[in-house]
């Protein structure tokens, strides 16, 4: 068993203790490489099913290749895919690309305020109906308890203080300090009523490792990451007006890999294309305190 069997198997455990010790589970789908590989570990741990619905926070600033690739995906493989968002927000303009508001504050209002009444079923969810192709309003608002991220603690300084199993309290809130420890594979999972639970099965894996599973699985990933052409691609995706595109010239994912094997990229953060971290002084902290992906 080579290092990637390791971490693919580590994964579909924790997806399966997921599954089986959280009743109202669902996984969130950012359309980026890591949770589409997670969604994809997923369809190995339930045999080709997932029986656990995506949630996508649409900030409708999105790339619209992403929104594309989500769509197609999701009709092809036949999942139950939700999304969510802050509709008032939006109605009003209060966000930075209307120039009403910074970075961090459009980041909580669009994703973090979106995601929590989302997941609570407090505002309006969206579901994909398969016959028809559309998005049409979820009957079923049951509050999520227990949600699956693909987050990696490699990936930004916050991430790596999360826990496989990591509580927040009713309001999403997490308290950094306050995270049970985690030895020998022995995870808590008995939490105290109303605690919401962030599940991380990819919290090990790097970025290399993330890519070169990617080659090995031949799993299918948005063309945002190859370069067009131009010299450039997006290494870590988000919204467009605060994400750039880093100078590269990999048109596949070997050229990817060899890429950053060559250490074309070790001072650089993954994120680094993201404003946002920018104005909360390099990490995202700040906004996953808030409950923040």
């Amino acid at each position: 068993m080579d290092h990637l069997d390791k971490l693919e198997a580590q994964s579909i455990y924790i997806l399966r203790e997921a599954y089986r010790e959280f009743k109202n589970l669902c996984m969130l789908w950012s359309i980026g490489k890591d949770s589409t590989v997670l969604l994809w570990l997923a369809r190995k741990a339930f045999f080709g099913h997932v029986p656990i619905p995506l949630v996508h926070i649409d900030t409708h600033y999105k790339i619209p290749e992403m929104i594309a690739y989500r769509d197609e995906l999701a009709l092809k493989w036949g999942l139950t895919m939700i999304y969510g968002e802050n509709s008032k927000a939006l109605r009003e303009k209060n966000t930075f690309p209307d120039g009403k508001t910074d970075r961090l504050s459009c980041c909580q209002t669009l994703k973090s305020e979106a995601l929590k009444h989302t997941l609570s079923g407090e505002w309006p969810r969206y579901i994909l109906d398969h016959k028809t192709g559309k998005y049409v309003e979820d009957t079923n608002r049951e509050r999520f308890t227990g949600v699956i991220v693909g987050v990696r603690a490699d990936e930004e300084g916050s991430r790596s203080k999360e826990r496989y199993f990591s509580p927040r309290d009713k309001d999403n809130d997490w308290d950094v300090g306050d995270q049970p420890p985690e030895f020998w594979n022995q995870f808590k999972t008995d939490f105290a009523p109303g605690t919401h639970v962030r599940i991380h099965p990819l919290l090990d894996w790097t970025e290399l490792n993330i890519w070169e599973y990617i080659e090995r699985e031949n799993i299918p990933i948005t063309s945002l990451y190859f370069d067009q052409g131009d010299g450039k691609r997006y290494r870590s995706l988000g919204c467009y007006p605060c994400t750039s595109p880093v100078e590269s010239t990999a048109k596949n994912v070997r050229e990817i890999i060899e890429e950053l094997k060559s250490g074309k990229f070790a001072k650089i953060a993954e994120r680094a294309g993201r404003a946002q971290d920018q104005d909360d002084g390099g990490g995202l902290e700040t906004l996953r305190k808030g409950g923040y992906m």
